[in-house]
C-alpha cells in the first residue's frame, strides 16, 4: 500500500511535523510512504527523516516567494484557517495537481486547511484521511462551518484524544465519516532512560504564550530557593524568548533556570533530567509529555484540555495540577524534588505506561483504521465527474458557482478563474 502525508512545511519545527515524521517512518517498515510538503524554505528538514520515506515539496519559497500566483490569495484553502496567509493561488494549484496525479492508495491531511483540499480535490479512488492535531473547540465558528461542509467527503477523521473524537461526533454531524482517536506516537528510545538522580527539571516546546513558560519559571522559583542545586532547562524557541529571559533575571534565577534553545531530537536532553514539566493553558495532545515519560521522567503538568489527562495517571506516573495555578505547580515540583524514591518509582512507571504510544501499537491501530476505510461501504458511493463534484463542493463552502477553482477532469487539472464572493 502507498500512503502519502500532506504536510504544511516539513522543513520547520513543531509537534505536527514531529508526529508526522514518526508515524511515516513507522509505517515505512511495511508500506511505501511519502511526505508531500506544501512549503519549503530551506535545504534540509530540521528533523532527520528515514531514507525509506520520500520527501518532496510543492512550493519552494527560496525561489518562488515572488511567483505571481503566490502573491494572490488562496481560493480553496479556507480563509478562517490559522495558516491562510501562507497559502495562495499557487499552493491551490500545486496541491490540486498533486492530488489529481497521486498514485497513493491513502492520502493523510495533517491540518484543517489541507483536509479541506483533500476532501474537495482528491479523486474517489483515494482513501481520504483527515488528521486534527488541534481540537474542535480551538477552531473558530467560521472555520467549524467550513470544515463541517468539507469534512463530509472524508473517509476518516482522526483526533489525538478520545475527548476530541467525542466532540466531533457530537457536534459536527458527519454521517458516513469514521471518527477515531489516533494518538501521536514516539519512537522507541535509543538511549538508556533517566535514572532519576540528576537534579534537573526539563521542559520543551515552542516559546509562545499558550505554553505558559512564565508560570513554570515562577513556580520553579520556590524550588530553587529551597533546593539551589536543582536546575530548570527549557528547550525551544519562539516569540516569548526575550520576555522569559527578563523574567529569569528579575526573579534572580540566572544560576538555576536556563533557556537552552531548540534541540532536535530531544531524547538526549530528556534523559539528562529527572522531572518533566509543562504549564500550558491548552494542549491538544502533549507530545513532549509522552517523550519525557518514554525517557523515564515523571511529568508535572497542568490538567488542561485535552491531552494531559489522557496521558498522565495523577500520582502514579506524574502529577496533574489546575491550569494557571502557580502554587500547585510549585508544590508538585517540590514534592518530587524532595522524595527521591517516589520520583524514581514514578519515572519507571511513566516509562512503562507510555509504551502505549510506541510506534507498533499506534501503527497497528492506523492500519486497522485504513483497512476498515478501504473495505467499508463508503468506498462504493457514486463517483461523479470530477469538475462537477468539486464545483458543487466549493459552492457549498461559500464560493460562487464560477469559482470552482482547480478541478480535475480527464486526468488533468483545469484552473477555473473567478473571485470569492
Amino acid at each position: 500500500m502507498k500512503i502519502s502525508f500532506l504536510l504544511h512545511n516539513a522543513y520547520g519545527i513543531g509537534g505536527t511535523i514531529t508526529t508526522t515524521f514518526n508515524l511515516a517512518q513507522a509505517l515505512a517498515d511495511r508500506h511505501e510512504v511519502e511526505i508531500v510538503s506544501v512549503l519549503r524554505h530551506r535545504e534540509h528538514p530540521n528533523f532527520t527523516l528515514d531514507p525509506k520515506v520520500s520527501l518532496r515539496p510543492l512550493v519552494d519559497l527560496r525561489h518562488e516567494k515572488e511567483h505571481p500566483l503566490h502573491l494572490r490569495p488562496a481560493r480553496v484553502f479556507p480563509a478562517a484557517e490559522y495558516r491562510y496567509g501562507q497559502y495562495s493561488e499557487l499552493t491551490d494549484a500545486r496541491i490540486g495537481e498533486y492530488l489529481a496525479a497521486t498514485d497513493a492508495d491513502v492520502v493523510i491531511g495533517t491540518r484543517p486547511g489541507l483536509n479541506v483540499h483533500l476532501a474537495l480535490q482528491a479523486p474517489d479512488r483515494v482513501v481520504r484521511v483527515g488528521q486534527e492535531h488541534l481540537t474542535l473547540d480551538n477552531h473558530s465558528p467560521r472555520l467549524r462551518t467550513a470544515l463541517r461542509r468539507a469534512y463530509r467527503r472524508l473517509d476518516v477523521l482522526t483526533t489525538v484524544t478520545e475527548a476530541d473524537a467525542a466532540a466531533y461526533r457530537r457536534k459536527m454531524r458527519l454521517p458516513g465519516v469514521r471518527i477515531e482517536a489516533l494518538p501521536n506516537s514516539v519512537p522507541d528510545p535509543a538511549l538508556p532512560p533517566a535514572d532519576g538522580t540528576a537534579k534537573v527539571v526539563v521542559a520543551a516546546g515552542r516559546l509562545v504564550p499558550v505554553k505558559r513558560y512564565d508560570l513554570l519559571i515562577e513556580a520553579f522559583a520556590p524550588v530553587a530557593a529551597a533546593h539551589p542545586d536543582w536546575h530548570l532547562r527549557i528547550y525551544g524557541k519562539g516569540e516569548e524568548q526575550d520576555r522569559l529571559r527578563r523574567l529569569i533575571q528579575d526573579l534572580g534565577l540566572c544560576n538555576n533556570a536556563f533557556l537552552m534553545g531548540a534541540a532536535a531530537p530531544m531524547e538526549a536532553e530528556w534523559v539528562k533530567g529527572s522531572i518533566g514539566a509543562t504549564a500550558a493553558n491548552f494542549e491538544p495532545f502533549g507530545m513532549t509529555i509522552v517523550e519525557a515519560m518514554r525517557c523515564g521522567l515523571p511529568v508535572v503538568s497542568t490538567d488542561c484540555p485535552y491531552g494531559p489527562g489522557e496521558i498522565i495517571d495523577d500520582g502514579v506516573d506524574g502529577r496533574l495540577v489546575p491550569v494557571g495555578d502557580r502554587e500547585a505547580m510549585s508544590a508538585a515540583l517540590l514534592e518530587l524534588v524532595r522524595d527521591d524514591e517516589r520520583r524514581r518509582r514514578m519515572g519507571r512507571t511513566a516509562m512503562e505506561n507510555a509504551r502505549r504510544f510506541a510506534p507498533v501499537p499506534v501503527v497497528e491501530q492506523a492500519e486497522r483504521m485504513i483497512e476498515a476505510a478501504t473495505s467499508g461501504p463508503g468506498r462504493s458511493r457514486p463517483v461523479e465527474p470530477e469538475p462537477g463534484r468539486i464545483r458543487r463542493a466549493l459552492v457549498s463552502q461559500g464560493f460562487a458557482a464560477r469559482d470552482a477553482a482547480y478541478a480535475m477532469a480527464s486526468g488533468a487539472l483545469r484552473t477555473v478563474r473567478g473571485g470569492r464572493r
